[in-house]
C-alpha cells in the first residue's frame, strides 16, 4: 500500500518556500489544529506578479476564499485554484503579514520573529528574491468583522489535519510562514506557534 506524497515541514516561527508547476498542487496542513500560515502565491516566471488580496476579493465578491474558488494575481489572472478545503473555511485576506514594526507596537523591545522575514528567508533559500511582501493569504486565521465593520483577533476555527489544497494555474512559487504571533490569539488562546506541513500532489489527470 502507498505511503502516500511526502511530508514536509513548515517549522514552527519559520516558513518555507516551493516551486510547483501549472496543474500541480500543494497541501497545506494545519497539523495541530490553531496555527496560522501566512501563503504567498508568485508566477515563477515574474515575481512583481503575485497573488493579490484586493484583486481576489473583488473578483470573488467576498472577504475569504472558499473551495472551488480561482484566487488571481495583482494582474488579475489565475494563479491558483482552492481545490479542497476540509476546515470552516475561515482564511484572513485583510491583515497584513507581521514585521519587526508590528511586535514593537505590540511592545517587544527585542527582535521578534515575523512572517514578512520568514517570507524574505524561505525565498533566499530557494535562491530567489521577491521585490515587496505582498498581503497574504492568512489560511485559519480568523478575523471577525462585525456588521459595523470593526474587527477583531480571533481564535482558529480549524482542526488538527485540516487541510488547504491549492492547484496551480502557472508555473508558481508558494511561500509559506508559520505565523510566530504569540501576543495575539491567532494561533489559539494558549498563544503558541506550532508547525504546519504540506505534501506535493501530481497534475489533474
Amino acid at each position: 500500500m502507498s505511503a502516500g506524497p511526502e511530508l514536509f515541514s513548515i517549522p514552527a516561527r519559520g516558513s518555507s518556500a516551493v516551486k510547483i508547476a501549472k496543474g500541480e498542487a500543494i497541501k497545506i496542513i494545519n497539523t495541530h489544529g490553531s496555527q496560522a500560515v501566512d501563503t504567498w502565491v508568485f508566477n515563477a516566471e515574474d515575481r512583481t506578479e503575485f497573488l493579490s488580496n484586493e484583486h481576489m476579493r473583488a473578483t470573488l465578491g467576498k472577504l475569504w476564499p472558499e473551495k472551488g474558488d480561482t484566487l488571481v494575481t495583482n494582474r488579475r489572472r489565475p494563479i491558483v485554484t482552492m481545490e479542497e478545503d476540509t476546515s470552516p473555511g475561515r482564511h484572513d485576506t485583510l491583515i497584513a503579514a507581521c514585521d519587526f514594526y508590528r511586535y514593537e507596537l505590540l511592545g517587544c523591545r527585542e527582535y521578534h520573529d515575523n512572517c514578512t522575514d520568514n517570507l524574505h528567508a524561505a525565498m533566499m533559500r530557494i535562491g530567489l528574491d521577491v521585490p515587496e511582501c505582498p498581503s497574504p493569504l492568512n489560511l485559519w486565521m480568523n478575523i471577525p468583522v462585525a456588521a459595523d465593520g470593526s474587527t477583531s483577533w480571533g481564535e482558529p476555527l480549524s482542526k488538527p489535519g485540516d487541510c488547504v489544497v491549492l492547484r496551480a494555474q502557472m508555473d508558481c512559487i508558494v511561500a509559506m510562514s508559520a505565523c510566530p504571533q504569540d501576543i495575539l490569539p491567532i494561533n489559539g488562546a494558549g498563544c503558541q506557534p506550532t508547525e504546519a506541513h504540506y505534501q506535493f500532489l501530481p497534475g489533474a489527470h
